[in-house]
Parts: C-alpha cells; sequence; structure tokens
C-alpha cells in the first residue's frame, strides 16, 4: 500500500530555471527527474511561463504545448504524478504576464472580457494536451495570482471579491472542459487568510476547486517574531492546513500543503533539515492532509542573476543535482507507512467575516491562540463563528470541545476579562 499521504516537490529545473522553456532541453530534464524520483517521492508540480506559451492573446504555441507534454511523459517514465500551474505568473520575486495585458494594452487580468478569453483558451489548451496521460494529475490555475489583486504588489489589477470569484468559476470551468475529471484546483499565497483587503477569500480557496491548497512560508513575520525552532514556525504549515478548514463545506476536504520550504537567513542552511523534519511531522499530525510538495526540487544557478538571496537555496537538490540534508528528511518521510491521525477535537473559533482576518496572521489573536494551545500539547483545529454551535458540524468533524481565542490567551496583566 502506498502511503495515504503524496509527497512531491515544485520542479525548478537544474539548468536556465524556469527559462529553460526557451531552450528546451529533454535530457536535462530527464536527468533531473531522475534525482527527484532516486528520492522516492511521487509528484511533481510545474510550470510553463505563460508569456512562452502564448504570447499573443490568440497565439498558443504548439511546439510549447509539445514540450510540456515530453517533461510530462518522461515523468511518467520515471513513476511521477505531474499537476501544471497555468497563468505563470509570479515566481521567486518575478513577474510573467504577457504583453498583451501590460503597459499599452493594460487590461486587468481579472475582468476584462478578452483577457478572459485568453486565459480559458490558454487554460483548456493545456488541460486537453495532457487529458490522456495518466499521470497528469490536473491543473492548478496559476501560481499564487492572488498577488496581482492587491497590495503589496506595485501595480495590481483590482477586482473586488464577486468578481475573483466569477474569475474562479470559469478558469476552473476551463480546465475541467480540458481534462474533465482531474484533480483541478487554484492556489493563493497566505495573504487571502491573512489581509484583510484581499479579494481572493479564504471561502474560495476553502470550497472552490478539487482541493484546498495552502503554500506555507515563515518569512511571513513568524520566524521573525518567534524564531527558526518556535513552536510558531515549526508548525506554521499545518496551522494554514488547519485554519483552511474552518471555511470548507466539506468536512473531509483534502488540504494539499502546495508548497513549503526553508527559506534562509531566517533558517540558516545548517538547520533546514531540522525544519523540514519538524515542518513534515506537525503537518502530518493533520488529518484530510492530501500531500506535501517542497519548495523546491533544485537551487537557483548563481550563474543567473538578480533573484533574491534565498530563492538561490531552497532546492532539496543542488544546482548539480545533489542531495541535501534536506531532501533524505523528504525521502524517509516519504518511505514511511504513517497511520491515518486521528481527528483534532478541540476547535479554535475564527470570525467569518474577511474583512478581520488579520486576526489569524502573525501577532493576531486568533493566531496566537492557536499557538498558545499547541505549546500546551493540544492538537487545535479551527470552527468559523457562524458555526460554533451546530452541533452536526461539529460532529461530522469530530470536534468535541470549542473555544474562543479570548479564553485561550492570558488577561493582559491588570486587566480584566469579559
Amino acid at each position: 500500500m502506498p502511503p495515504a499521504v503524496r509527497f512531491g516537490v515544485n520542479y525548478t529545473p537544474s539548468e536556465r530555471w524556469f527559462h529553460h522553456w526557451l531552450d528546451f532541453d529533454l535530457d536535462s530534464v530527464r536527468a533531473d527527474l531522475d534525482s527527484i524520483a532516486a528520492l522516492g517521492l511521487d509528484h511533481i508540480r510545474v510550470f510553463p511561463l505563460w508569456p512562452y506559451f502564448q504570447p499573443d492573446r490568440t497565439l498558443i504555441r504548439p511546439r510549447a504545448v509539445d514540450q510540456l507534454t515530453q517533461l510530462v511523459d518522461a515523468a511518467a517514465e520515471r513513476g511521477l504524478d505531474v499537476n501544471v500551474d497555468g497563468l505563470q505568473g509570479h515566481l521567486s520575486s518575478f513577474d510573467f504576464l504577457p504583453a498583451w495585458t501590460r503597459t499599452w494594452h493594460r487590461r486587468n487580468l481579472f475582468t476584462d472580457p478578452a483577457v478572459l478569453d485568453g486565459q480559458a483558451a490558454y487554460l483548456r489548451t493545456l488541460a486537453a494536451a495532457l487529458a490522456d496521460r495518466p499521470n497528469f494529475l490536473g491543473m492548478t490555475l496559476g501560481n499564487e495570482v492572488n498577488q496581482f489583486s492587491a497590495g503589496p504588489h506595485p501595480d495590481p489589477d483590482r477586482a473586488t471579491s464577486v468578481q475573483i470569484d466569477a474569475w474562479l468559476e470559469r478558469m476552473l470551468a476551463a480546465c475541467e472542459e480540458g481534462a474533465p475529471g482531474r484533480l483541478h484546483l487554484h492556489a493563493e499565497y497566505d495573504a487571502t487568510w491573512y489581509q484583510d483587503d484581499q479579494p481572493f477569500t479564504p471561502a474560495q480557496a476553502a470550497r472552490r476547486g478539487a482541493v484546498t491548497a495552502v503554500h506555507s512560508w515563515v518569512f511571513n513575520g513568524t520566524a521573525q517574531r518567534h524564531g527558526r525552532a518556535s513552536v510558531q514556525a515549526e508548525h506554521h504549515a499545518a496551522y494554514l492546513v488547519e485554519l483552511s478548514k474552518a471555511w470548507a463545506e466539506d468536512p473531509h476536504r483534502p488540504v494539499w500543503l502546495q508548497e513549503v520550504g526553508a527559506p534562509a537567513p531566517l533558517v540558516p542552511a545548517e538547520h533546514a533539515a531540522a525544519f523540514t523534519e519538524a515542518t513534515v511531522r506537525n503537518v502530518l499530525d493533520s488529518p484530510d492532509l492530501w500531500g506535501i510538495t517542497w519548495w523546491c526540487s533544485h537551487d537557483v544557478s548563481r550563474r543567473l542573476a538578480d533573484f533574491p538571496e534565498l530563492e538561490y537555496g531552497l532546492g532539496v537538490l543542488t544546482n548539480d543535482r545533489r542531495p541535501k540534508d534536506t531532501a533524505r528528511v523528504l525521502a524517509r518521510a516519504a518511505a514511511d507507512r504513517s497511520p491515518v491521525p486521528p481527528a483534532r477535537t478541540t476547535a479554535l473559533v475564527v470570525p467569518a467575516d474577511p474583512s478581520v482576518r488579520s486576526l489569524c496572521a502573525p501577532g493576531g489573536a486568533v493566531y496566537d491562540a492557536f499557538f498558545r494551545l499547541t505549546a500546551d500539547g493540544a492538537r487545535p483545529t479551527t470552527v468559523l463563528d457562524t458555526r460554533a454551535d451546530d452541533k452536526d458540524h461539529l460532529a461530522a468533524r469530530g470536534i468535541t470541545e470549542v473555544v474562543t481565542p479570548d479564553q485561550v490567551l492570558p488577561t493582559p496583566q491588570g486587566g480584566t476579562r469579559s
């Protein structure tokens, strides 16, 4: 029997990074995939760069699509399943948007009818090209596309939550049209859960698509406030998994930890393996976990310029495909036949109102209460305030105790708690 939880990596090519699509070398890709498969992992997530694949709104390059299918077939030969991100989008601090959406052709990515037509056609085309591949898991709409919709992006494409919901519905439908029945989803960075004015909402993340995706990075204030070896840092991924469950309508909706990594210097290289081991161990204590996909497979080459320093060392494999200690941690976890964890029976109340979701962010009352419970040895999950008294909902999730942040956090010295 395979392990219940899937283990994989986000595939970062060892040669030319994601610019490898411009000079596609299948032999190099095969060598990369060999080094990933040798770890005993079972899937990769891959990233076509949108402007390279669809340089004009009505031109989706057949050769680029064919190269993607070659990559997926090469992965199949090595026992690796593949998830494909479509709208790239944003990767490692760089934006990759086609010229027909920017400057003189500036059009909103989420609301302009012509742009939506182009996006839907692109996603449908990629999905259809892979629909007959048994190892094709499905499409992710794009990588953290919510960063384009609000600050701190320097030039955001503003949209309302209603408009974003319509965008998600249409793009997921395009993926389903191209490859019916596959695992199609969308994925955002943690502003969806933490930023009050984000038009991408927690409810959308937990209800749209086949699974909920969370991306966990402790450079969001967690490691800065609490340190690399803190309860908060080592349980941050588990926190996001459990936080997402508050908004899910399905009491056992799968959650995919689709991105998580050990970012230097907050997690120095000599401590990356310990951080990885703790993060994996703690998130495996969450029921209904679909999989863990580490960021990333290979280091970025130092011959490439202008990346943030941390990006050069995030791979579990070096740029010349040698495994690091973090790779060995993932390999051991992938080989382990860990039992499915029991339900988390204590639920922390979370406000359903997305305009106050910063309470869930580092420094917020929900965040602090969750980690106080965790530090005390509890295994908390979360529940919306609108469902805290819903006995049927609580029973379906195995919840037997509901607490509020007020009940968990200590009373400020000299004050009273009502």
